[in-house]
């Protein structure tokens, strides 16, 4: 008889780290609890080039560095945190331009464009009316 069942780490499909402290304060939990996670590109300036998301990336990991340097989580937490992928998208508006796409679809590290009417939700105002 079956005592326990293990799972792969789950994916997140809609997250919003945001940036500076609130990154700081939600990633190493996401890091924890997740493997991969699509990242919500609604920030303020919005994510719209292949270089925002690329250094919006490298801000993630650096928080997730400086969780392990500095929190109190075991070597297998540490690990796992480590391996956590970030999925970046780019945040579409009237201005985003074919080349842009193209760029993203090449880079390895976009892996979806967003739409955001423009004032629908938070941080939308940049959005596509």
């Amino acid at each position: 008889m079956i005592q326990t069942i293990q799972i792969a780490p789950p994916d997140d499909w809609h997250l919003h780290l945001r940036d500076g402290e609130a990154l700081e304060c939600v990633v190493a939990a996401t890091a924890l609890n997740f493997r991969r996670a699509i990242v919500m590109p609604n920030l303020r300036p919005p994510v719209t080039t292949v270089d925002q998301a690329v250094a919006y990336r490298g801000r993630i990991l650096a928080a997730i560095e400086k969780a392990c340097a500095t929190g109190n989580y075991t070597v297998e937490e540490k690990a796992a945190m480590r391996r956590f992928d970030p999925l970046m998208v780019l945040y579409l508006t009237g201005a985003t331009s074919p080349h842009e796409i193209e760029k993203a679809a090449n880079s390895g590290v976009v892996k979806a464009v967003k739409l955001y009417p423009a004032g629908a939700t938070t941080n939308s105002d940049a959005g596509v009316s």
